[in-house]
């Protein structure tokens, strides 16, 4: 009988075991689809996984990279970019997750060094800048110094970069165009991508300016920043824009337009802001009505009209955060994002609009007319104010990151920095 039960007895752990080892095989094979599928992107039962994109493999399949006849010059127009770059998704279906809020931020300078002795130093401050919102809100930045096309220099440099971004960077919803004399001052705003799903550009200006008046000003936008979607349309319209520059046999004669066009330009050359109005009010629906005139916050706001206002911002700032325990806590800065959502029903309990005077920071600030590299300023702006003005924007910005590293600049004209007590302020 006692040997009977022994032989049960080792039975029974006999299947124990087998059974431990056939569950912990079975439990890493579950781990192991898990962990496939979430590279691919896949969504299960509505719950999306959170591995990133595969950049650590290119499938064999080919794509338009393939196509020995692809160009990313501006001079060979693109054709069904709609449809090579869904193909390519389809190929790489980990970078589809997100897809709609990827934004590649895009800026550059000249290839040469600069003339104005603090030049280069202002521009690398400027990049830093962008740098910092780009790692803050987790968008991947391009800094181009390069002519793409060797007569597209100046202002109209973006369109070639900006066209071989889309090419190079199929994965991105929208590229993000910003000069390189603006700046971010608000470090937590981040542009609402929801309200622009109708839309393939988005830029800081006013419609009645451009559609309702008959005497047309050039500054009715501004475009030294603005966003593109990765698309056709984007595309064609970059063709048809471009081809207002200095590539083409047409550059005289386009100058002679928009000089007799815009009642306010002085200069008898064809620019890209120029350009860029002229097609959206000559040809209104099919460029215009794609064109988002966002004047809700200032997606650019003229350095001018935030002169003499940041110290002020900053102090009510500071009186929102005394009252609030909250917005007081030290935190990681990965976190950042989740403080500002925080801060903002103080910001709207306050009344802090997105006008300019209204308290709140302004999005980005842009330099217009300071030629930070060449020095050579419009001459209706005194002395160095261009100078220090984007000082103290840049001080201002930086406050909103380094106050994570604790510490903050003494002053917004002070490059020195003191440390942040705790609780502050």
């Amino acid at each position: 009988m006692a040997k009977v039960t022994l032989r049960k007895k080792a039975c029974s752990c006999f299947s124990d075991r087998f059974l431990c080892i056939v569950g912990a095989l079975t439990a890493l094979l579950l781990i192991w689809v898990f962990l496939y599928s979430s590279r691919l992107n896949l969504l299960f039962f509505g719950f999306k996984t959170s591995i990133g994109p595969n950049t650590s493999h290119d499938p064999p399949e080919k794509t338009f990279y393939d196509d020995p006849d692809l160009s990313y010059s501006i001079e060979e127009p693109m054709k069904n970019w709609d449809d090579k770059r869904k193909q390519w998704l389809r190929v790489h279906p980990s970078f589809a997750a997100g897809l709609q809020e990827r934004i590649l931020i895009v800026t550059g300078s000249q290839p040469s060094v600069c003339k104005n002795p603090a030049g280069d130093h202002l521009l690398l401050r400027l990049f830093k800048n962008k740098v910092d919102y780009a790692r803050l809100h987790g968008y991947e930045i391009l800094y181009n110094n390069a002519y793409l096309h060797p007569k597209m220099d100046s202002y109209w440099a973006k369109i070639p970069i900006i066209r071989a971004a889309m090419i190079a960077h199929p994965e991105v919803e929208w590229i993000w165009w910003i000069d390189s004399d603006a700046l971010f001052t608000d470090m937590e705003f981040k542009p609402p991508l929801e309200r622009y799903k109708n839309h393939k550009f988005v830029v800081h200006g006013w419609p009645n300016l451009i559609y309702e008046n008959k005497a047309k000003s050039w500054t009715s936008l501004n475009a030294g920043v603005f966003l593109i979607r990765n698309c056709q349309w984007s595309m064609d319209f970059m063709d048809v824009w471009s081809k207002m520059g200095p590539w083409t046999p047409e550059y005289e004669k386009w100058a002679k337009i928009l000089t007799s066009t815009f009642y306010d330009k002085t200069f008898p050359v064809s620019d890209d802001q120029s350009a860029l109005i002229y097609l959206m009010f000559t040809d209104r629906k099919k460029w215009g009505e794609k064109v988002y005139l966002e004047g809700e916050y200032y997606l650019e706001a003229y350095w001018k009209g935030v002169e003499g206002t940041l110290d002020n911002i900053t102090k009510g700032y500071m009186k929102i955060e005394e009252g609030a325990t909250s917005l007081r806590r030290r935190h990681a800065e990965k976190l950042s994002n989740w403080y500002g959502a925080l801060r903002e029903p103080y910001l709207k309990a306050k009344g802090f609009g997105f006008g300019l005077g209204t308290g709140r920071r302004p999005f980005i600030t842009h330099f217009t007319g300071c030629q930070p590299c060449s020095g050579n300023h419009n001459p209706s702006y005194k002395g160095n104010e261009c100078w220090t003005e984007m000082e103290k924007a840049l001080n201002f910005a930086d406050n909103q990151v380094l106050r994570n590293y604790g510490f903050l600049h003494k002053d917004l004209l002070s490059s020195s920095v003191h440390p942040v007590l705790f609780d502050y302020p």
